[in-house]
């Protein structure tokens, strides 16, 4: 799937859409117009369905997905993952995001994209 490939309908329906974000001390909701203005964000596949995340398609290479949980439903999906685009360090590298199916689409698009710091997990877990 891709962004350029969508309907004139589907692309309002993105650019109409707030999310969350902290990133970099900065917060707040942003607007996915403005991603889709200023950004080239493009489809990611995980687990065999599309979901747009609010990064730049040149960061694709260097993203790994720790963790997903979906809902029940199957029509969110929470990502643990490691961005290290700008960091080497994985400590410094983690982002969570929380994406939502969109309505009569075969996609998920990201309502929250904040940074985690990744923390090794104890053995308290296993």
């Amino acid at each position: 799937m891709k962004i350029a490939d969508l309907s004139d309908q589907t692309r309002k329906k993105i650019k109409s859409v707030r999310w969350d974000r902290i990133i970099e001390k900065h917060e707040g909701p942003e607007d996915w117009e403005s991603v889709l203005k200023y950004e080239e964000p493009e489809f990611i596949e995980i687990e065999g369905c599309f979901v747009l995340l609010p990064v730049d398609k040149s960061h694709h290479p260097n993203i790994s997905i720790i963790r997903s949980i979906w809902s029940r439903d199957n029509n969110s999906v929470t990502l643990f993952l490691s961005d290290s685009t700008y960091e080497d360090d994985p400590f410094f590298s983690g982002f969570i995001a929380v994406c939502d199916r969109v309505k009569d689409e075969e996609f998920f698009l990201a309502i929250v994209y904040h940074e985690w710091f990744i923390i090794e997990r104890t053995n308290v877990f296993e």
